[in-house]
Order: C-alpha cells, then sequence, then structure tokens
C-alpha cells in the first residue's frame, strides 16, 4: 500500500513538472532579410525573454535545430541571437510566400524552453533568367500580321516584387511584345507580327528579349531570339530580258540555234528551280 502511494506521487510530480516546463514555453519572432552577414544581429534575446544575460550564461544556453545546418547561434556574453551561417530564403523555402527558421532556445538549472521563430524576408538577389539564351524560331515568310509566337519563359526565384514583371523587346521594323500570364502565375512573352516578312530581302532577324523584375534597383536577364525566315513560293521566274530581238534568214534550216534565254527566280530550293521551257508557238 505505501508502495502505491509511493507511486502515485511520483507520477503527480512528474506531471506538474512536465505542466510547469510547458509553461515556461514562449514564442519570440524576429524578421530579417536574407543574406545578413555571418556575426549580424538577429536579436537581443536575453533582453527579449527578461533574462539576466550574465546568470543566463551559467545556465549553459544552447540553440537547438532539427538538423541540418545551425543558421543562428547565441553570444554567451550578450545573450544576443546571431548570424551563424548564410541564410538563403530561396534555398530554404523555394518559392514559398512565407519562409522562417523555427527553433528551440534552452537553458538548464531549471530547464526552460523558448521556441524561437526567425522570418526571412526576401531581397532582390536573383534576377531573372531564360532557360537559354538564344530562342530561336523558324517562320515562314507567308505568315499573315498579327500571328502570334510564343517565345521561353524567364524565371526568378524571388518572389513578389522582387520577382519577374516583364518583358522589353528591342526595337525592329517586324515585331511587338505581348505580354501573357500563365496559369501557374507566371508570366511568358509572344511576339506578335506586325509587318510581313520577306525572305529575299531578309532571310534572318536578331531580336533582343529582356526580362525585368521589380527590384529597386531591377535586376533582368536577355535572351536572342534569333528568327530563321523559311522560303514560300511567291515568287515567279523572270527572264533576263523582257524581249529578245532575233534575226534569221528564211531558208534557215529546221533545228537551228536561233537564241538562247534565260530566266531566275528569287525563292529558295524547289520554288527557285525553273524546271520546264515552252517553245513559242508559229507566229505568221
Amino acid at each position: 500500500m505505501e508502495y502505491k502511494v509511493f507511486g502515485s506521487c511520483q507520477v503527480h510530480c512528474f506531471i506538474l513538472s512536465f505542466v510547469a516546463v510547458l509553461g515556461s514555453l514562449a514564442d519570440v519572432r524576429y524578421s530579417v532579410p536574407e543574406e545578413m552577414k555571418i556575426g549580424s544581429l538577429i536579436g537581443s534575446l536575453a533582453q527579449d525573454l527578461g533574462l539576466d544575460s550574465k546568470k543566463a550564461a551559467a545556465r549553459k544556453p544552447r540553440i537547438d535545430f532539427q538538423g541540418g545546418k545551425r543558421y543562428c547561434d547565441i553570444s554567451m556574453d550578450t545573450g544576443d541571437l546571431l548570424v551563424n551561417e548564410r541564410i538563403d530564403r530561396e534555398e530554404l523555402c523555394g518559392q514559398k510566400a512565407s519562409c522562417a527558421l523555427d527553433f528551440e532556445f534552452v537553458l538548464e538549472n531549471p530547464l526552460e524552453l523558448h521556441r524561437i521563430v526567425v522570418e526571412i524576408q526576401d531581397i532582390n538577389d536573383n534576377a531573372p533568367k531564360f532557360p537559354m539564351d538564344t530562342i530561336k524560331l523558324e517562320i515562314r515568310e507567308s505568315a499573315v500580321k498579327g500571328t502570334r509566337f510564343p517565345v521561353d519563359e524567364a524565371h526568378d526565384s524571388d518572389i513578389g516584387i522582387n520577382s519577374l514583371q516583364s518583358y522589353v523587346l528591342s526595337s525592329n521594323d517586324h515585331f511587338v511584345l505581348a505580354v501573357q500570364s500563365s496559369p501557374d502565375g507566371g508570366k511568358y512573352g509572344e511576339i506578335v507580327l506586325e509587318t510581313e516578312l520577306d525572305r529575299e530581302k531578309q532571310h534572318e532577324l536578331s531580336l533582343l528579349l529582356t526580362a525585368v523584375d521589380g527590384g529597386n534597383p531591377q535586376k533582368s536577364g536577355t535572351a536572342v531570339i534569333q528568327v530563321t525566315v523559311l522560303d514560300s513560293n511567291d515568287n515567279v521566274p523572270v527572264f533576263t530580258q523582257a524581249v529578245y530581238k532575233v534575226s534569221l534568214t528564211e531558208n534557215s534550216p529546221e533545228d537551228t540555234f536561233v537564241v538562247r534565254v534565260s530566266a531566275t527566280d528569287k525563292d529558295e530550293g524547289a520554288n527557285g528551280e525553273v524546271l520546264q521551257w515552252r517553245k513559242a508557238q508559229d507566229v505568221s
């Protein structure tokens, strides 16, 4: 019977101690920009928790991270929370709108736990980037005005206003730019044919497409749009002379050589080949 009472006391004492520890939990929140220098001050932790920094040092204060890097550490002298490792928001959280480090500040004798949350703010440390430096397009010269040609979307690892905002197309004689929104919330460009192409005048065009973000100062990335103009059969063969004048005696025998004529076609490949000649009808 005495054993049962003693056991019951042990249980109740443990529960009371556990509740006391839970009661000591207190959230402390800080908000800092990413990429702060190692050793930079995050916050005066001891002061914010109402601790005597000198007495706290004797209680073996420590930061408990759940695996990975120790991004923060505590100064034994001042009780300040400091940056201990490079903090890259994109590496930690990718494209998530919210990014935070969550860990515990531990004191011993008596045991005291405090939950610390450090919110990581995005800075404009990434520029928009296209998948390739050169975007190759093949467009037939018969394409009509208003035809649209989508180009590769640029990506920016930053979020919010620091992310990709728009595109700019270099000045040219044939295309204008239209910016569209993709289903995932991104933005991509389309070049729209404004003036029809003529392969015989210009068979290649180079356009510069620039992606810009909304940071201050702005960052940008560029890609060259290399347009190859494909041939259409839009030209007819043309003789080298409009009129060929020939003198021929009336008694010339059959198959006498009279004149050599030639024609050329500005089109390319099969469209530019002059394949057949037709004999002119007899002229009385």
